[in-house]
This record gives structure tokens, C-alpha cells and sequence, in this order.
């Protein structure tokens, strides 16, 4: 006689694959979880050794502390709830050192500043400072719970107002301008209609920051194209000297890229006559 095969009922059958595909299903979601969390934590690492490396060349630091310091900001935090004050730490570790007469701030006109400033080593911008070279160029956030610092799934800068990048800017924006001192210089974009803009970190953050008690007077050297929009009579540089610390003065220059970039390549010539 044959043994006869048992084998479950359809039913039985169809609820056990569906526990099975279930199973499936949660396993693979626990293995891309795992291998996420690694590429990210991985992600992390040259971040670190980016800040690390970029703080190596400005002599005189401590440069782990710096990193604690950076890392405590936002490390374990929602990454849109980062506020300025949250890098006050960072900014005890490493203070701006006044260069007076030699500060350049800029609105819209990022490359043609470092431009200048990479040829000619008569003015500071903000890129140039120990802080701002690190974080140049870089995205970096925290995320609850976590000790890592991910590159990757951050907010970007108009997503919420206290995001983690955007909060950096801010605070050490405005510790920038306030050590301005003796003669500060801008460089603003006369290529568009508004060359000042209340909106711009540099009207919403650095010229509320300049202390008169530090700061003579405020050059603004407007950039000009063969194309010109704007010129120093613009309506938006009225809105800049009312929000410039009474005793601050005030004067307005307008210079093409044009000879701007024909002076920072003679070596020979002054900064003071590329304008």
C-alpha cells in the first residue's frame, strides 16, 4: 500500500506563504536599514576629515576641540531646529581676529570677491576665516537620536529657518561683522535691479551687526557689466545707510569686473587703485 502524502489544506497553505512573505518583506527592510545606516555613518567620515584637514592649514588652533565644539551644535537635534545660538560654543573656540581696514563682505557676487581676494591678499571675506573655509561648499546635519553627522537627507536652506547649515551662516555672519573694524568694504552686484536687499545676509544679518564703536565707515564698491542695471543712486542703498549704525559713514563706488580682474592680475598694483 502506497503511503499517502499529507500536506495541508489550501487555506493552511496560503496563510503560511503569506507569513513567510511578511518575513521576507521585514527582513530586507532590516537589511536596507542596516546598510543605509552604514553608508551614511561612512558618509560622515570624510566629512570630518574635510574639516579637520581645511582647519590644519590656519595655524594656532586646536583643532579637535573646534570639531566637539562644531559637533555639539546639532548632533542628537531635528536638523530644522538648529538656531544661531546653538553654535555660540563653536564661536568661543575660535573667535574672529580683527583685521581692521582689511574686511570685505559681499552680496551676489561670491565669485568675483574670492577672486580678488585669492590674488590679492589685501581684504578678508568671510570664506577666507578659520570658520567659514571649513564649511565652505558643505551640507552636514544631525538627526534625533543620533550621534553621527550625516551629508546626505539634510534640509536645504529654504526648507525651515533654523536648519543646520543655514544657522552656521547666520551666527558667524553676524560675529564677522561685528568685529568689523576701521575702514569695512562691500562688494555688491550692480548687474541686478536691487543691489541692497533686506532679505540677503548681508542686509538681514551683517549691517545690522556693525558696531559704530569699532567700525569709521562702510565702501561699497558696486561690480559692474558692460550691461549695467544699477548704479550708486539705486533707491536700495537709501534702505542701506538707514539701517547702518548711526556714525557708520557711508560711500558708494561703482567698478567693472572688467578692471577689477585686470587689476588683481598685476601683482604690482595696490588694492586701493583697482578702484
Amino acid at each position: 500500500m502506497e503511503t499517502m502524502e499529507c500536506r495541508p489544506p489550501p487555506k493552511r497553505r496560503t496563510k503560511r506563504c503569506l507569513v513567510l512573505t511578511v518575513a521576507a518583506v521585514l527582513l530586507l527592510i532590516v537589511v536596507l536599514g542596516v546598510a543605509l545606516g552604514v553608508a551614511l555613518k561612512r558618509n560622515s567620515e570624510p566629512f570630518k576629515k574635510t574639516f579637520i584637514d581645511r582647519c590644519e592649514k590656519f595655524e594656532g588652533y586646536d583643532c579637535g576641540k573646534i570639531w566637539t565644539a562644531f559637533e555639539q551644535a546639532y548632533v542628537k537635534k531635528d536638523p530644522c531646529k538648529v538656531p544661531m545660538e546653538a553654535y555660540d560654543p563653536l564661536m568661543a573656540a575660535a573667535p574672529f581676529k580683527p583685521a581692521c581696514n582689511r574686511m570685505m563682505f559681499w552680496s551676489k557676487t561670491k565669485d568675483v570677491v574670492h577672486d580678488f581676494t585669492a590674488k590679492k591678499d589685501c581684504f578678508v571675506t568671510l570664506e577666507d576665516t578659520l570658520l567659514g573655509s571649513m564649511l565652505d561648499g558643505l551640507t552636514w546635519c544631525g538627526k534625533e537620536g543620533s550621534s553621527d553627522t550625516f551629508t546626505a537627507g539634510c534640509p536645504g536652506w529654504t526648507d525651515c529657518d533654523n536648519n543646520t547649515v543655514r544657522s552656521f551662516w547666520n551666527r558667524i555672519s553676524a560675529a564677522f561683522a561685528d568685529a568689523a573694524c576701521g575702514d569695512a568694504t562691500a562688494m555688491l552686484n550692480g548687474s541686478i535691479a536691487t543691489p541692497f536687499s533686506p532679505n540677503s545676509i548681508f542686509g538681514s544679518i551683517e549691517v545690522k551687526n556693525f558696531n559704530s564703536q569699532r567700525m569709521k565707515s562702510l565702501n561699497v564698491l558696486l561690480i559692474t557689466q558692460q550691461k549695467n542695471v544699477s548704479n550708486c543712486s539705486n533707491a536700495s542703498f537709501k534702505d542701506l545707510q538707514k539701517e547702518l549704525d548711526g556714525g557708520i559713514k557711508y560711500n558708494c563706488k561703482e567698478v567693472s569686473e572688467a578692471q577689477l580682474q585686470q587689476c588683481s592680475s598685476s601683482p604690482e598694483t595696490p588694492c586701493g587703485s583697482c578702484w
